[in-house]
């Protein structure tokens, strides 16, 4: 139970914090709208859609409205359209991105998520038609976004695919050259991709989830901010293991909020509700930060030595607090660190107090991976693929969730700066070593095998 002075501190998140429901996402399975007919297939997809979400917009406003906690964006996720669209061409299924973003734009929620392949074993027909469809369908539309799941635990990491990747990354690039590559940022690379994750650009419904379902995101890290700053003004002698249990209790609460938002509704709607995900999500607005958190807990920028200590604090208090305030959490739930998404993180990349090394180290302990990542625009195929790998292998060694969102900004360089709009944010162009050589080790292709530590049967 909280106390009286807990439920004023919750109120205060509320009027002076950023605290918000950063998403409400309503999954659709789409596998009974298959068709071998692509007009029937595009006609059904619609009708599917816009019976389940035509309120969605409208009863997250009012349900914000009426508990003072603004619902940021809505959204939808699909199943994986490689697997609804598998007897189509790639031509073919931009057709279908661009039935999506009608219906996005019909039913005017922010994104729809779902153009997706899960590729960690081998790469089917349609999962390669689909790959290829990718930087046009992102490149020809604005709510699209698209998700490669190319490695797993159980699995390995897909090299073929890793380097397809690394082409369909640079390719999107190219064709959105007049606004710095911005298809990159509607596109995530995945290990281990969970099935049920509410957060753009990696948004799916999995195949074993319910035929709808009403998904959450909460955010809160400036709320997490000034609860540690309070603390350390009261008492300056606060030790890690009391700002871990602060931050535990912060998290416990940020939580209960989101459920009882996602719980209301899913019962508006009368559809199933799913998971909350806690993850720490910024914004590019001042004092909405996760960079941030790590000057409260002493350090000089994210990035100098004893982030990735201070980050497996955060994420494993977020983690524990958002477990015990509810047993339906999921997606991926922890701490994000967009570089462009952030104000905060943006300025260390600026300075160079973060580089692409210490964002690939502290990825070991956030949530997801190298996001929302701009390098130089020259950057080759196989550099891209083989960062992609890196980083895969971090997820499936670790068996936990990574992927990138990297942007290779066309005709610019290492320093410069990138600039997406809205939530993208801005970034400086972060340099990449050897970036401009060729990478052999990549093009051997196969599959890297899973780890010993994937036997657990």
């Amino acid at each position: 139970m909280l106390s009286d002075r807990e439920i004023i501190a919750t109120l205060e998140m509320l009027q002076s914090e950023h605290l918000d429901v950063r998403a409400v996402t309503m999954g659709i399975n789409l596998t009974d709208c298959v068709s071998h007919d692509l007009k029937r297939l595009k006609e059904n997809i619609r009708k599917k859609i816009t019976h389940l979400s035509k309120d969605l917009v409208h009863v997250c406003d009012q349900i914000g409205d009426k508990y003072g906690i603004p619902v940021v964006n809505k959204r939808i996720a699909v199943s994986p359209i490689a697997v609804v669209g598998a007897p189509f061409s790639s031509a073919q299924l931009v057709e279908v991105a661009a039935t999506l973003n009608e219906i996005a734009e019909e039913v005017n929620i922010d994104f729809i998520g779902g153009f997706s392949a899960l590729v960690e074993k081998g790469i089917a027909k349609g999962d390669r038609s689909l790959i290829e469809a990718i930087p046009r369908a992102l490149a020809e539309t604005e709510r699209v976004c698209a998700s490669v799941n190319v490695a797993s635990t159980r699995a390995g990491i897909n090299m073929d695919a890793v380097l397809l990747m690394g082409k369909i990354v640079k390719a999107a690039a190219n064709l959105t050259a007049q606004h710095d590559g911005i298809a990159c940022a509607k596109l995530c690379v995945f290990a281990n991709i969970p099935q049920d994750i509410p957060f753009m650009a990696g948004a799916y419904l999995g195949i074993g989830e319910a035929d709808a379902v009403i998904k959450v995101g909460v955010s809160g890290p400036g709320v997490v901010k000034k609860a540690i700053d309070r603390a350390l003004a009261t008492n300056p002698e606060f030790d890690l293991g009391k700002i871990s249990e602060l931050i535990k209790r912060t998290a416990y609460k940020v939580t209960r909020i989101g459920e009882l938002i996602g719980r209301e509704v899913a019962d508006k709607l009368n559809i199933q509700f799913g998971v909350v995900d806690l993850s720490l999500a910024p914004t590019p607005n001042v004092g909405d930060s996760v960079g941030e958190i790590f000057q409260s807990l002493g350090l000089k920028s994210i990035g100098v030595p004893g982030t990735t200590a201070a980050l497996a604090l955060l994420t494993d208090a977020v983690k524990k607090g958002g477990a015990f305030a509810s047993s339906h959490v999921g997606g991926l739930s922890g701490a994000f660190i967009p570089v462009s998404e952030d104000l905060n993180i943006a300025e260390a990349a600026r300075t160079g107090y973060l580089t692409l090394e210490k964002l690939e180290a502290i990825t070991s302990v956030c949530s997801v991976g190298l996001d929302m990542v701009a390098i130089p625009g020259d950057t080759t195929e196989e550099t891209i693929a083989a960062i992609i790998a890196d980083e895969m292998a971090i997820g499936v060694i670790n068996k936990k969730t990574t992927a990138t969102r990297l942007i290779p900004v066309p005709g610019k360089k290492a320093g410069d700066r990138a600039y997406f709009g809205g939530l993208l944010g801005h970034s400086t162009i972060i340099p990449v070593n050897n970036g401009n050589d060729s990478n052999p080790f990549v093009r051997f292709g196969g599959r890297i095998p899973s780890p010993i530590q994937s036997m657990t049967n």
